[in-house]
């Protein structure tokens, strides 16, 4: 029996994806554990145009995060903070700061997706990376002044 997944089911199928299935594998489980669904023409014609707003959903955000990704790096993210000896900073600018400052501007991106590689505990300007999307990185600037 042919069946096409309707949710993801790990080492067996993904959504969207039709597949050959024994007929008491795909009633009993698949079908009656809401997994999948018999391959009809009707169901054949939602699969389709489900893949079809799927794409176009998919490219609207990459488009919307292509432009947050152009205003993000246009500006530099300044935090005042207390020096001691020789500039060094005491403690450092944490991710947590960075998405509540990028808040504040009016974009919301969760501390999870700002990668910070080195520790941002010295004056002057330091670069981190933020993931907007799958696949749009931006790399903003982050100034440090003393306080």
């Amino acid at each position: 029996m042919k069946v096409i997944y309707i949710k993801d089911l790990k080492g067996k199928g993904q959504k969207g994806e039709i597949k050959e299935v024994k007929d008491g594998y795909a009633q009993n489980f698949l079908i009656k554990k809401g997994y999948a669904v018999p391959l009809t023409e009707h169901s054949k014609e939602r699969l389709i145009e489900q893949n079809n707003q799927t794409k176009e959903l998919a490219e609207k955000e990459i488009n919307e995060a292509l432009k947050i990704k152009e205003e993000l790096q246009k500006s530099i993210i300044t935090f005042s903070v207390k020096v001691g000896e020789n500039e060094k900073v005491f403690g450092s600018i944490s991710s947590k700061q960075i998405s509540n400052e990028l808040e504040k501007r009016g974009y919301k991106i969760d501390k999870k997706k700002i990668i910070i590689n080195d520790t941002l505990s010295s004056l002057g300007i330091h670069k981190v990376e933020v993931i907007l999307h799958k696949k749009v990185n931006a790399i903003i600037k982050i100034k440090l002044l003393q306080e």
